[in-house]
Parts: C-alpha cells; sequence; structure tokens
C-alpha cells in the first residue's frame, strides 16, 4: 500500500524513554512516548533517520530538554484537533517550565469551570507530549494525574523542571 499522505516515522531513546515521532512534510503530527503498540498505527509510514529535514529537529531539541538547556520548542508542527482542543492545547502551550496549572485553571480559560471534563478529555489527546507540555497540568489538589507516557514520566518531567518535590508524594 501507498502512503499518499506522506507520513513519517522517527524513532530514539533519550533519557531512558522511547519516542516515536510522526510526522508529514508540515510538521510534527505526533509524539509517541514509550508505547510501541501505538506506533502499529504507522506502519505504512515512510521510516525516517532522526537527522532527516521531517523529522524537525525535534530529537536534538528532546535531547537539550533532558539536560535542561531548552525550556521551549519551536519545532513546526502539523497537528489535528478540534477548535475546542485547540485551545486547550493553545493554552497549555502557555503554561511555563518550571509551572504547573490545574485542569480546572485550563477549564477557565477556555470556556469556563464546566468544561473541565471536556478539558481533561482534551489534554487526554495532546498529540505533542512534552512539546505542549500537558505533563505541567495536574489535578487541582497538586496530585499528578493522567498522562500519555505514564506517571513515572509525567513525575520525571516535573522534576527535571523543578516543578514537583518529594514531599508531594510524602502527603499521602
Amino acid at each position: 500500500m501507498n502512503n499518499p499522505e506522506n507520513i513519517f516515522i522517527s524513532s530514539t531513546v533519550i533519557s531512558k524513554i522511547r519516542f516515536d515521532i510522526i510526522s508529514s512534510p508540515i510538521g510534527l503530527r505526533k509524539i509517541i512516548i514509550n508505547n510501541k503498540q501505538q506506533i502499529l498505527n504507522y506502519k505504512n509510514a515512510t521510516k525516517l533517520r532522526n537527522d532527516d529535514p521531517y523529522t524537525f529537529d525535534i530529537f536534538v531539541q528532546l535531547e537539550e530538554y533532558f539536560v535542561s538547556k531548552r525550556k521551549k520548542f519551536d519545532a513546526s508542527i502539523d497537528i489535528k484537533g478540534t477548535e475546542f482542543q485547540l485551545k486547550v492545547w493553545n493554552e497549555i502551550l502557555k503554561i511555563q517550565y518550571g509551572e504547573t496549572k490545574s485542569y480546572e485553571h485550563i477549564a477557565e480559560k477556555v470556556g469556563g469551570k464546566n468544561t473541565i471534563r471536556a478539558v481533561g478529555r482534551a489534554v487526554g489527546l495532546n498529540p505533542l507530549p512534552i512539546v505542549i507540555p500537558c505533563h505541567r497540568v495536574i489535578g487541582k489538589n497538586g496530585k499528578l494525574t493522567g498522562y500519555s507516557g505514564g506517571l513515572e514520566v509525567k513525575e520525571k518531567l516535573l522534576r527535571l523542571e523543578g516543578s514537583i518535590s518529594l514531599e508531594l508524594f510524602e502527603q499521602e
């Protein structure tokens, strides 16, 4: 079967985390973290080397992020979503490195408190974790909640950014 949409895939491991990147000629479409099963959905994608131009330097940027040399990403993106999802993802992009915001805070910014569940769904469907830093969205009570790469990765990212401390986990 041919690949009429020109979808590309490339993979690497950075900081003990497996990253599979799905891209188009326009930009990044999806980052899959530690989930080999999900890449089966892209079996017709053209495989690229990690330094191919269609990876949009994301592997270099992720490596810089994991050694605290990068706080924001500037790779081209080509994501698809509903108008509401795009609003949520754009709001998440405003959360600065080292900060966290609650789902309730995001909901108030994009549509009111009654949209918290929809915000949670949109956060969970974020196609570009880390680049669109949904790991910075936490429960109102400060608890870590779901993450596509797993809570262990979310915790690692927040620790890297200095957003959480051990005390957060010792309150139980």
